[in-house]
């Protein structure tokens, strides 16, 4: 049984929440918030043993055995070297920082500390996700051509201005998906060699970037187009093109559900194929049950396709590249 402790107590620690305490094998010990209104719904809705007004007396709670950072992004590195310093694992929420040198940062020390760490992009550990890949894998496409993907999501009132904004909210889905799909098809080292270009729309009312799209070219010739935007709609698209046909989301990928899911592969030859993949959960409580196995494996990183440390960064360094060709288009 882990005891977890949830930091945060807006929408999104109430989904991990709902997932941990679906699973017979972890228990809410302990929520941390400043929020005192919501600390008492939230302690009315789950009855955790402990409720916590700040967050560093949870770090220090040697009862706890693993820390969910629900906060927002910009904060993500400062308060996983908290709780790695205090030898706790830690499942950390998208996006991993808002720049490089965090990112690092936050690497390094959970590295030198030798604890658990995993990026909670949930939708890697849903079940559409491991068919997905053993479709990549299955020789259907041929070579890879090309990928294109895009995620809107009119998110950006409710979202802290401080995590920076489209990339960081919204676009750390299409690019981890794309991440994966080039290591799975092309190689592990393949993601690292591409150049890039990219533009966006800047919001009056924050300044950060609310509409951006990139296009890619990997050195072996994969091409990529993706877009992403907090300002309008919920609305997706993920197609991965090969030589003989395109396989293609028709349900949201970074929003799996519990119930059908559907993938679908169209052949040149004329060919098509519905893939259905039925789940009992959502993707949060998929990713609960990642982190309990891999931490019942003594593993300090989290089971592919879930995010590695590694992966991790590259996602990071592309959100990075992303944002600064931008930059970049603007000036």
């Amino acid at each position: 049984m882990l005891n977890w402790a949830i930091l945060g107590t807006g929408f999104i620690s109430h989904q991990v929440a709902d997932a941990v305490a679906m699973s017979m094998s972890s228990n809410i010990f302990a929520i941390a918030g400043r929020n005192i209104d919501a600390l008492d719904e939230m302690q009315d809705k789950y009855s955790p043993e402990k409720i916590y007004s700040g967050y560093e007396s949870v770090f220090a709670d040697p009862e706890v055995d693993i820390i969910y950072i629900g906060l927002p992004n910009h904060i993500h590195h400062t308060m996983t070297q908290r709780a790695a310093e205090n030898g706790k694992a830690v499942l950390c929420e998208k996006s991993l920082c808002t720049n490089m040198a965090d990112a690092s940062a936050l690497i390094e020390c959970v590295r030198k500390h030798n604890v658990f760490f995993v990026e909670g992009l949930m939708y890697l550990s849903h079940p559409v996700i491991r068919k997905f890949v053993s479709l990549l894998q299955d020789g259907r496409f041929g070579t890879l051509k090309s990928i294109n993907g895009y995620y809107a999501a009119d998110i950006a009132k409710f979202a802290n201005p401080l995590g920076k904004g489209t990339l960081y909210n919204l676009g750390c889905y299409p690019v981890s998906l794309m991440h994966l799909t080039i290591q799975t098809m092309c190689g592990e080292k393949a993601f690292l060699n591409r150049e890039l270009s990219g533009t966006g729309n800047w919001s009056a009312i924050d300044g950060n970037l609310q509409d951006a799209s990139t296009a890619v070219r990997f050195n072996n010739g994969v091409l990529a187009t993706l877009q992403s935007s907090d300002s309008y709609g919920l609305a997706h698209r993920f197609d991965v093109i090969g030589e003989n046909g395109t396989l293609s989301f028709i349900t949201n990928p970074w929003l799996p559900l519990a119930g059908r899911n559907h993938i679908r592969w169209e052949g040149y030859d004329g060919s098509t194929e519905d893939i259905y993949v039925d789940a009992d959960h959502d993707a949060f409580y998929h990713q609960v049950k990642m982190v309990e196995a891999s931490l019942s494996q003594k593993s300090k990183e989290a089971i592919r396709p879930a995010p590695r440390l590694k992966d991790s960064l590259e996602i990071m360094a592309f959100l990075t590249e992303w944002e600064a060709a931008c930059l970049k288009a603007n000036q």
